[in-house]
């Protein structure tokens, strides 16, 4: 579990090098049957930005805990780019397709963290 913590600090420090903001941990780890332990949930103020804080995420992970995401999607357009770290799920939106989607509401029994943006 330590290790998975250690991902989603590396995760998060990699949104905030790009100044992602908006930053929501939903902890699952308690939830039967979720299919991992933790999403981390961000937004970028344009496609961009969203890409910017994908290739930040990856590096800082990469350099951090030689690890890569099994499975990255939706870069294309990038309004809304999914990472698969397996324990963790990482989302990173443009605002308006977060809003739509809500993700953070999913789950009412997950406990959420929210991490201040950086100025």
């Amino acid at each position: 579990m330590e290790e998975t913590k250690e991902l989603v600090k590396y995760i998060t420090s990699g949104i905030q090098e790009k100044k992602g903001r908006g930053i929501v941990v939903v902890d699952m780890s308690g939830i039967d049957g979720s299919i991992c332990k933790y999403f981390v949930i961000c937004e970028g103020n344009s496609p961009m930005q969203v890409d910017a804080i994908t290739d930040s995420i990856s590096d800082t992970v990469r350099e951090a805990l030689h690890e890569k995401p099994v499975r990255v999607v939706g870069q294309e357009n990038a309004l809304w780019v999914a990472m698969d770290y397996v324990d963790v799920m990482v989302h990173i939106f443009v605002p308006d397709m977060r809003e739509y989607y809500h993700l953070e509401d999913l789950w009412e029994d997950a406990a959420l963290t929210r991490i201040p943006d950086l100025d």
